[in-house]
């Protein structure tokens, strides 16, 4: 059994529970927040998609007390375009709490990050403030990767999906993401290697009206530049702002300039 499947058993405990507890899930939600899909296509430097995360299962513990509304705030200050938001209790210590808590204290783009499997997920979601959910293509089939996706989207919500590889891009354009980011963490080992990203980049349609995103191992300027070059527009980095001494520092040395696409 892979991270990714023990992961995904512990979601379907999850999903069942929420189902029991239905009638207290609404889609409503009070804040409409800015389209991310717009500020990642109109800005002319690589964009930070920052992440509050205190654990994961490959690194451990990383910032185990680390207060959300203070982390949030800080990223927001320091020029983030969007605020992501580990959600998932077992394996990432997070929780809805600190979205709906980071949800009362920031105007950004906000991702709920989970692993998501479900629409009673959804509705959680945007229950606790949300305005973009993550939809992993590795954990879910194409009809259900579908299904989510126009549930999302018919919500109002941006939806971020996630790839590893070119097969797994391609599941993603059939479905017509608009937001799709390549994780250069492999969830079924938690090996990363940024050339994940240089290789998906090959096979993105840049011409297309589509936004492309680098996540995971993304530490400093030089991963910054590597990633822009290939045609990345944003990045998601969460261990190594949750590690900074200076967060300001840290976001803006990687909001370097978008340099194009390798031939």
């Amino acid at each position: 059994m892979t991270i990714l499947d023990e992961i995904l058993s512990v979601k379907r405990l999850e999903v069942k529970q929420l189902l029991m507890n239905e009638q207290d899930v609404s889609r409503e939600t009070i804040l409409k927040r800015p389209s991310l899909f717009n500020a990642l296509k109109d800005a002319k430097k690589l964009q930070v998609i920052a992440e509050i995360k205190r654990a994961s299962p490959s690194k451990g513990l990383i910032a185990e007390g680390a207060n959300p509304v203070a982390q949030a705030n800080l990223y927001e200050k320091a020029g983030a375009a969007c605020i992501s938001v580990l959600t998932d209790s077992t394996f990432f210590k997070g929780s809805m709490n600190d979205l709906a808590a980071v949800a009362e204290t920031v105007r950004l783009p906000l991702l709920c990050k989970d692993f998501i499997i479900h629409e009673v997920q959804i509705d959680r979601a945007i229950q606790a403030g949300a305005s973009v959910v993550l939809l992993i293509v590795a954990a879910l089939d194409d009809v259900t990767l579908q299904r989510l996706h126009r549930y999302a989207t018919e919500g109002g919500l941006d939806v971020l999906v996630e790839v590893h590889d070119v097969q797994e891009l391609q599941r993603a354009l059939a479905i017509d993401a608009k937001i799709i980011g390549v994780n250069n963490r492999d969830l079924r080992t938690f090996e990363v290697d940024l050339a994940r990203t240089e290789e998906v980049a090959k096979q993105f349609p840049f011409d297309e009206d589509r936004v492309f995103i680098s996540e995971s191992g993304i530490f400093n300027e030089e991963d910054a530049r590597r990633v822009a070059t290939a045609g990345a527009c944003a990045v998601l980095v969460g261990e190594s702002l949750m590690r900074s001494a200076s967060v300001h520092a840290s976001i803006q040395s990687l909001q370097v300039p978008k340099v194009g696409v390798l031939s």
